[in-house]
């Protein structure tokens, strides 16, 4: 077989995904599972109420949007903002995860969409809100080998 059948072949039998017209491997296994990870060790740090520690989980120039529309940007500024959402309507807020879906744009770079459902949050007067689901858009990429949240947007999904 010539060179060019070869790598003609080669390429055939390479797996490829395609979606809206960009094409991507399929992503391994273990790559799906430490994003996962990642997205329950944010909401571990987000139910302890660490800012710092969810902020550790962001690469250096991320941006975090939450459901109110307020943005942070940078490491320091989403801990900072972290951690007056947890001194204040978010003293006693618990996520819990309902799903997590992950979807490679390439080998480096993932959506996660991670559905939760929040309690614990109370309304500017200090009134409990009753529980409610919120949807969140998570763009990962891998630096130096673990998996970091570049861009966070975070929306409530109506009933």
């Amino acid at each position: 077989m010539n060179a060019c059948l070869m790598i003609f072949a080669a390429m055939l039998a390479t797996p490829v995904c395609v979606s809206d017209g960009l094409a991507q491997a399929h992503p391994s296994a273990p790559e799906v599972d430490a994003i996962k990870a990642l997205m329950v060790e944010t909401t571990d740090a987000f139910n302890r109420h660490d800012a710092k520690a969810w902020a550790h989980f962001c690469t250096s120039d991320a941006q975090l949007i939450t459901v109110r529309g307020e943005s942070m940007k940078g490491v320091a500024e989403i801990e900072k903002g972290l951690a007056a959402i947890f001194d204040g309507r978010g003293r006693a807020a618990r996520l819990k995860i309902l799903d997590i879906a992950v979807r490679f744009v390439r080998p480096d770079v993932a959506l996660a969409h991670v559905t939760n459902e929040m309690s614990g949050v109370t309304s500017p007067d200090g009134r409990l809100l009753p529980p409610h689901r919120e949807l969140s858009i998570r763009v990962v990429v891998k630096e130096q080998g673990a998996w970091r949240i570049t861009a966070f947007h975070n929306t409530i999904v109506q009933p």
